[in-house]
């Protein structure tokens, strides 16, 4: 006889008495008609997991709709083990990749250089619907990981397999779905009946995987070109291949092989070569009577700073005087600072900056006068003057950093000629495996904690909290305006989150697991536990990396 148990619901805010070893789903019918959407999955004590979880002991439990972030998650990566089947089924012996979102979709590959048509595509799309109508289960197991190792082999899924053999886990959690096994990071939906909403649509010389709209969860996501990001994406992609490190299985068995202080190496030349290029474009304009205006944008913990810093100094080599302004100096003070939906400070809005300022300022620079800098004096909340003038020079540039550079509305009254845009993000392009990649935002959420930590008094927590507004922000202000780019910068880089992990495991294991920024936390320390250490000994003292984890030369 099983033991009785009793389960705090956090939607109803209710104890429900439930029997031992219940999954989730049991317990979601039992008050079904009291919760006002289907879930995907929940929260048990703030961690994510499958609506499969079996409850044993009391528990604190979240139902999840698919809009809540570890909802869409979920059943993204539902959909990518259903299209995995869907091209092992269709097209045996073809080898799919899963390689990064653009476009509001999934960018997919078949590795052997097959492109897939319309017909080809549409192929994989009906058979998804069958699975659909099918309602086949997604079933969770756990074996010992050698085991789960030759099972992948005998499905030819050599990342996964070198990935494991790296990882050094006693036992592996993966996933079946009808004949076939996977792994992912993180739950998946109970069965293809909840994944209705898709589409893949024909892309480049692959397609596009689409899950829904996120304004409109009953259809799938309308397709957005981005072909400057899907440039940037591919190029960096390409040089993963030559250097050899395409996914964090190749990553460790490089730092296993003492190969982690040439992949330091070459992907910081990677970075010299793309700024010097970029200068190289900025100076043939400026000579030809434009680019006066430099403007770097990018979201949070993209690392603008030092590139705008490695910027100007390529520009000086190049014979021009750079001049160097942030967006953050114009911030109005913090009381007069425009609230999001939660009330908090949006300091990702647009009106969050005192544009009149900084068009006088910007007008009066460009016709030769000296102006005096604002200072933001972040613990104050207040805008300070501190004596910093300046004044353009015959041979001097303004660069601009801050994330609404790229916004017309900034500089509305600067001709276009006159201005030269960057956009800069950490494009993650190393894979964990074939069917997951690394979402940039988790790259830029794991630079900001460990800055924040480290530079702003902020912990974990606080960062966590904080982090969604901070994303919506992004989506608002900076995201829609990427595409205007003159040029766009990657400052993602191939061994970054190897050198992350230490110092970003330690400072994560200190949120408390009595708060909901634990769940997100404990997703964060099971994605580091995937990279081997990379020792930041070889990371050079100009590296953008440099601005999170210290040590940089450069001042901030």
């Amino acid at each position: 006889m099983s033991k009785q148990l009793k389960v705090y619901c956090k939607n109803i805010e209710e104890y429900i008495d439930i029997n031992g070893g219940d999954s989730l789903l049991d317990i979601y019918r039992k008050i079904a008609n009291r919760i006002p959407f289907n879930p995907v999955c929940a929260r048990v004590n703030y961690k994510a997991e499958d609506l499969s979880y079996a409850v044993f002991h009391p528990k604190m439990v979240e139902f999840l709709p698919v809009t809540s972030a570890s909802g869409t998650r979920t059943y993204v990566r539902s959909l990518c083990m259903m299209l995995y089947k869907a091209v092992a089924e269709c097209f045996p012996g073809k080898k799919l990749c899963i390689e990064h979102s653009i476009s509001n979709g999934y960018f997919c590959r078949i590795n052997d250089g097959w492109v897939p048509d319309e017909s080809n595509v549409n192929t994989l799309k009906n058979k998804m619907t069958e699975y659909v109508e099918a309602d086949i289960p997604f079933e969770r197991k756990e074996r010992l990981t050698k085991d789960v190792i030759e099972i992948f082999r005998h499905q030819s899924l050599d990342d996964k397999v070198l990935l494991l053999e790296t990882l050094n886990e006693l036992y592996t959690t993966y996933y079946r779905l009808g004949d076939i096994c996977d792994s992912y990071y993180g739950q998946l939906v109970p069965s293809t009946s909840y994944l209705k909403v898709f589409d893949l649509i024909p892309y480049k010389d692959g397609f596009l995987l689409m899950p829904f709209d996120k304004n409109d969860i009953g259809k799938p996501a309308k397709f957005v070109s981005q072909e400057k990001m899907f440039r940037a994406f591919t190029e960096y992609l390409e040089f993963n291949k030559i250097v050899g490190i395409n996914n964090v299985g190749e990553l460790n068995k490089a730092v296993e092989e003492n190969r982690s202080a040439m992949a330091i190496n070459v992907s910081e030349a990677m970075h010299n070569k793309k700024i010097a290029t970029i200068s190289d474009e900025i100076t043939a304009r400026y000579r030809q009577g434009g680019a006066k205006v430099v403007l770097i944008a990018g979201p949070s913990s993209s690392g603008k700073t030092t590139f705008t810093k490695r910027l100007a100094i390529q520009l000086m080599t190049n014979l021009i005087e750079p001049q160097l302004i942030s967006l953050d100096d114009y911030f109005v003070d913090r009381h007069h600072t425009p609230r999001d939906e939660d009330g908090e400070y949006d300091y990702e809005s647009l009106y969050a900056l005192n544009l009149d300022l900084f068009n006088s300022h910007l007008n009066a620079l460009l016709r030769g006068e000296e102006v005096e800098l604002p200072y933001y004096n972040f613990s104050t909340g207040t805008s300070e003057f501190r004596g910093n003038r300046i004044r353009l020079k015959p041979n001097s540039i303004l660069l601009i950093e801050g994330i609404h550079g790229l916004n017309p509305e900034l500089t509305k009254a600067v001709e276009q000629k006159m201005k030269y845009l960057i956009y800069v993000s950490a494009l993650t392009t190393i894979s964990i495996d074939d069917h997951n990649w690394i979402p940039t935002t988790d790259n830029r959420l794991l630079r900001r904690i460990i800055r924040d930590h480290k530079y702003r008094g902020a912990s974990a927590m606080d960062t966590i909290r904080r982090w969604p507004s901070v994303r919506r922000g992004e989506e608002k202000w900076i995201f829609p305006y990427q595409e205007n780019a003159d040029s766009t910068f990657n400052s993602s880089l191939l061994f970054e989150l190897g050198v992350l992990k230490n110092e970003g495991e330690e400072i994560l294991r200190r949120v408390p697991k009595d708060v909901p920024e634990f769940g997100e936390a404990s997703r964060l320390r099971k994605f580091l536990s995937y990279f081997a250490p990379v020792s930041e000994k070889y990371v050079p003292s100009t590296s953008l990396l440099r601005e999170f984890l210290g040590g940089s030369s450069f001042n901030y």
